[in-house]
């Protein structure tokens, strides 16, 4: 199965850069989007063969997630029970018979850290709603995770140590995830790669350039390793500041 997820940064931008062409080129039997930007009714998409499951933010413009399928799940959840968490429609559960597969928008600290104290509770409570999950089911997580894990995942760590996405307390919270029983799949197979990226900033010709982050992922439960055959990052797709992610597995 081939699954994809990307945060398109605005899907009605998205859409008037060739979203669709992508979609379709991409074939996936799963696809995920980050940050919509948009409210119920304000897009109507025609992908014949796919379930669509929407989730909003409350606030108009803004995150919003979805998940594109070819296979009808047993369940769908949208948020993770917990209403600080579940206003601004940023994760998806769906539920499969041999799996979980959830897609995530996680909140980004901001500038100057000011959301840090609200990431961080965040981070706990979803680690441990996955980690609930994982009890029954093998766990699959895709999103902008909004965290560059380690120096080899962003352009210029040294600079940019201590900046949203990339402060130890972030980190911190990654590194607790993999270590309780999950994979990050593109570190799993390719541990050493250097200047592959999924998110650019707009500013500076950051994307010619390739001053980029890692920050969109796809984290699978650590007893599927021996089901993962590869995961990709299309750096050549465009259309977001961000480019789509794959992974694929035998599930």
């Amino acid at each position: 199965m081939r699954f994809i997820s990307w945060n398109v940064n605005g899907l009605r931008a998205c859409v008037g850069k060739n979203f669709l062409e992508d979609f379709n080129k991409l074939d996936a039997d799963i696809f995920c989007l980050q940050e919509t930007k948009l409210q119920e009714g304000q897009i109507e998409l025609d992908l014949p063969g796919y379930y669509q499951y929407w989730n909003y933010a409350e606030k108009k413009g803004y995150s919003g997630t979805a998940i594109f399928t070819k296979g009808e799940p047993i369940s769908v959840k949208l948020g993770m029970g917990i209403e600080e968490h579940d206003k601004e429609g940023r994760l998806i559960t769906l539920e499969y018979e041999d799996f979980y597969f959830i897609t995530c928008y996680t909140p980004n600290a901001q500038n100057e850290l000011k959301r840090i104290d609200y990431r961080m509770k965040w981070e706990d409570d979803f680690r441990e709603y996955l980690m609930e999950l994982d009890k029954t089911k093998p766990v699959i997580l895709c999103g902008d995770l909004n965290v560059a894990h380690n120096e080899i995942d962003l352009k210029n760590p040294k600079t940019n140590r201590g900046n949203a996405g990339f402060s130890d307390e972030e980190r911190g919270q990654m590194t607790k995830l993999l270590s309780s029983g999950f994979t990050d799949t593109f570190r799993y197979f390719y541990p050493d790669q250097e200047q592959i990226y999924s998110w650019w900033s707009y500013r500076f010709k950051a994307r010619e350039k390739n001053a980029g982050w890692r920050i969109d992922y796809f984290i699978t439960s650590d007893r599927l390793q021996d089901k993962l055959v590869d995961a990709k990052i299309h750096t050549d797709i465009y259309g977001s500041d961000h480019c789509p992610v794959e992974l694929e597995i035998n599930i």
